[in-house]
């Protein structure tokens, strides 16, 4: 029954607080209990087809790797290294006035059973290329590092929006108990432009951003403060978890808040299984030296660690992991990414070896193991490279129009080149792909619709996608 006392101007002030404040939990809890009475409710694990990949590892290397002189061969360059670049002599990028054209100063040869031509630069990684499924006709929306990083991780130039490992939590959740659902591991020479957003949860919800760890950077906050004893600390859980029976047992409907005490329990749950995970003296002496973790090179032998920490935790149930190699923009173009402005030489023999080795182990670990039958395997950069060189420099300036990346592992064609670049490299000429084809299709592997994967946002059905996007079918096995 109504009270008289909650019609007058009285009654009605004292309780519009505590009304809100019920809105405001309504609000916060509502797209929960929506997704729970959908037909199709995400973070349970459930696809809207088959899906061929459980979970993704991709690898990322900042700084605009190039195409031409990693991937796509380009023998019009050898052909005209010198001469101008026909159609754009006075070509003005994003340094300024660009040179001539350049040839790879790497030779090409054929690799593997497909025969890809592949750069001797990296002789690891060509073990692999009867695996990979290479899209040479990739564009980017941007010719700067910061919006080309977040635009190839999110979908979108701005920052605010989720990642695709934020996108893959919401929709598969969990399949450990212990652990993350998500991780980035960013190099041993830091984060990469416009750092955590790269991996943030953007609008979703908070508990689907990337928990950063790595070899050389265990999580944070995450031991026992010294002045605690373990047994103290094992008396305050069993309090805690004796609070939180009786708030349930209290309020038996309460999902969303049983949801939240959850995730207090799994960072409890990590103290004992983020160290077992990042033990890599349990690996045997033999896996150390396939990976080069004990190489003399330091960047080496950290980014060889973060590539055996990957495998680690992809076999213990992580969704996605986000790993870097390389970093930021410096003072110097090229010292700490693949960002070779003036030096392309010197800096790729700097970054190739780094990068060579480890992440070949890292692929061959996988597809022993077994697990590549179902993990999907990405590497990606931000944009491409000039054919030309800066003028008064032996680098290239940034090209965001024609670049590459590639895939391979679960349910992908390997052995195969999607698009090309023209004759020199300059601009995707055949089968021009973005952003959100490629992630179009990594949905759909993961068994998702691209266009259905939604949340509701500033009165919008936003999605990685975005409005674009087609899955390309020819990399489908």
């Amino acid at each position: 029954m109504f009270s008289p006392s909650l019609l007058d101007r009285r009654g009605f002030l004292g309780n519009v607080y505590t009304a809100l404040a019920g809105i405001g939990l309504g609000h916060l809890s509502g797209r929960d209990m929506f997704a729970s009475d959908a037909a199709w409710a995400p973070g349970q694990g459930k696809t809207h087809f088959p899906p061929k990949a459980r979970r993704v590892l991709q690898i990322f290397c900042p700084g605009a790797a190039s195409h031409m002189d990693l991937w796509e061969h380009k023998p019009a360059l050898d052909k005209m290294h010198g001469q101008p670049l026909p159609g754009e002599e006075n070509l003005v990028s994003f340094q300024g006035k660009n040179g001539a054209l350049m040839k790879s100063p790497w030779a090409f040869a054929p690799a593997g059973e497909s025969g890809k031509m592949f750069t001797s630069l990296l002789p690891h990684m060509s073990q692999h290329v009867d695996d990979i499924a290479f899209v040479h006709s990739m564009t980017s929306k941007t010719n700067t590092h910061g919006p080309g990083c977040v635009f190839m991780n999110t979908g979108h130039t701005t920052e605010g929006f989720p990642s695709t490992g934020a996108w893959m939590s919401y929709a598969l959740g969990s399949a450990n108990d212990n652990l993350p659902t998500y991780v980035a591991i960013p190099d041993i020479r830091g984060e990469p432009p416009n750092g955590k957003a790269n991996w943030s949860n953007g609008f979703l919800p908070a508990r689907h951003q990337a928990i950063m760890m790595s070899s050389h950077q265990p999580i944070r906050n995450l031991q026992r403060p010294g002045s605690i004893t373990a047994d103290e600390e094992s008396a305050s859980r069993k309090l805690l978890e004796q609070l939180n029976q009786r708030h349930a047992e209290a309020n038996p409907g309460q999902s969303e808040l049983l949801a939240r005490i959850s995730a207090y329990e799994l960072a409890a749950r990590m103290q004992l299984s983020a160290p077992e995970v990042s033990d890599l003296a349990s690996e045997s002496a033999a896996v150390h030296k396939m990976y080069g973790t004990g190489d003399t090179n330091k960047l080496k032998a950290g980014y060889a660690r973060n590539c055996l920490l990957t495998r680690r935790l992809l076999e213990r149930g992580v969704r996605y992991v986000n790993l870097y190699c390389a970093s930021r923009a410096s003072g110097v173009d090229g010292l700490l990414n693949w960002d070779a402005h003036k030096t392309l030489k010197p800096d790729y023999e700097r970054h190739g070896p780094v990068f060579d080795q480890p992440t070949a182990a890292l692929l061959s670990d996988l597809k022993k193991s077994g697990l590549l039958e179902d993990t999907l395997v990405l590497w990606t950069t931000e944009f491409g490279r000039m054919p030309t060189h800066q003028a008064g420099t032996t680098g290239r300036d940034h090209n965001p129009d024609g670049f590459t990346c590639w895939m391979m592992g679960a349910g992908v064609k390997g052995g195969i080149s999607y698009g090309a670049t023209d004759e020199f490299g300059r601009r995707a000429a055949e089968n021009i792909t973005t952003v959100w084809d490629f992630y179009a299709t990594v949905l759909h592997l993961l068994g998702y619709d691209h266009t259905k994967l939604t949340w509701y946002h500033n009165g919008l059905d936003r999605r990685l996608t975005d409005v674009h996007g087609h899955v390309i079918d020819p990399l489908l096995a």
